[in-house]
């Protein structure tokens, strides 16, 4: 499972001291070739964290050979320090990789970082942890690295998906500040498929536009969200440019699956699909009004199938659509009919973990999922005892 599962990858998660709970907290992937092609998505927040910058930098030649991130700290809002220690992390990963045979540059080293904003990482233990790790790096380590990215996540999150002769694998981190534009929190894709840098960023920004792009948990985005995909080519097939973009869909869309499954304190996921909107963008604006409603999402939480507030998101949005053609279903019973009254609502049965909204907008032919998540107490608390 996970980052390496594709060939050509090694892996590695460790306990470096940055976490005061002494958990794992750095994970490495190194891509062995003998292709090192490379895309990424990053936040659209404005407020980009120090990593964030950095990668994007490095990626403009579409080639990365090593990842390094960490958990315990996401080094955002820190400054011309922050940057000076994001640029010293990736050079120390160089320096240890080409120790070990490579020929490695900082500007081959993309970083990923999560955790407290507007706190200096802890470099007297970061630098020594990327040594051991570099030590530590397997061809079976994707797990391990895995685990080493969490940060509030109750479980670490893995995916992968076998085409004929290569595969796609990756590993994400997430569970709050999950309202991403084209990417969410930190996800590491690999694949040992032969392919270019600009076929990569092609797979992955079509992908991530209905995956990761499409998961609104809190409607809080991330300073320092980042989505990168590796490929070595170490399997030597090249696949048609539409099935490798499925896979790296699938593998994508499993991921943000678990990102909303594991979603700080929450008791229902919530699968919001907007139908017969005038186009697309209507739709996914509709379902992101839905989805970061919180009298909804409290009373989702509520097992209250109160349709009223759905049609109160939809109106906030700029969509097209006539308020008297207006029709919502919950799992399935169709509450609200003609922007009135419809089914019983003590029909609709909301005792198990996922829910399900439909928004029929009358409009048109075009369509979007959002996933979301209830509003719980739990979530509350988490985020007043965690700061974040």
């Amino acid at each position: 499972m996970s980052v390496t599962a594709a060939k050509g990858f090694t892996a590695a998660g460790i306990a470096a001291g940055i976490k005061q709970n002494g958990n794992p907290d750095l994970a490495l992937v190194v891509n062995t070739g003998p292709r090192r092609a490379a895309a990424g998505v990053f936040t659209s927040n404005r407020v980009k964290a120090a990593p964030v910058l950095w990668s994007q930098q490095v990626l403009a030649d579409g080639e990365l050979t090593a990842v390094v991130l960490n958990s315990g700290g996401a080094n955002a809002c820190t400054g011309p320090q922050g940057f000076q220690d994001t640029h010293a992390t990736a050079e120390k990963v160089a320096e240890v990789l080409s120790a070990k045979g490579a020929e490695v540059g900082a500007g081959d080293v993309a970083v990923a970082s999560t955790g407290l904003i507007g706190i200096l990482l802890p470099m007297d233990k970061l630098l020594p942890g990327v040594e051991k790790a570099a030590g530590e790096l397997s061809e079976h380590g994707g797990e391990k690295a895995a685990i080493a990215i969490k940060t509030t996540d109750t479980v670490h999150k893995t995916s992968v998906v076998t085409g004929e002769g290569w595969t796609v694998g990756g590993m994400a981190k997430g569970a709050g500040m999950l309202a991403p534009g084209l990417a969410t929190m930190l996800v590491v894709l690999t694949t040992d498929a032969d392919v270019e840098a600009k076929a990569l960023d092609n797979a992955l920004r079509g992908a991530t536009r209905v995956t990761f792009d499409r998961v609104d948990s809190d409607g809080c985005m991330s300073t320092n969200d980042t989505v990168l995909l590796l490929a070595s080519g170490a399997s030597g097939v090249t696949p048609a440019q539409d099935e490798f973009t499925e896979a790296v869909r699938a593998v994508c869309d499993d991921l943000a699956r678990q990102l909303i499954g594991d979603a700080e304190g929450a008791s229902k996921d919530i699968r919001i699909e907007v139908i017969n909107a005038a186009t697309e963008d209507d739709a996914v604006e509709v379902g992101r009004s839905i989805a970061r409603n919180n009298l909804l999402k409290c009373a989702i939480h509520g097992e209250d199938p109160n349709w009223g507030r759905v049609l109160s998101a939809i109106g906030t949005t700029r969509a097209a659509f006539d308020p008297d053609r207006l029709n919502v279903a919950i799992n399935g019973v169709w509450v609200c009919r003609n922007g009135s009254v419809g089914e019983d609502r003590e029909l609709v049965d909301m005792r198990y973990r996922e829910v399900t909204i439909t928004a029929d907008l009358a409009a048109g032919s075009e369509s979007a999922v959002i996933w979301a998540n209830d509003l719980t107490a739990d979530y509350v608390h988490e985020n007043s005892a965690y700061s974040s």
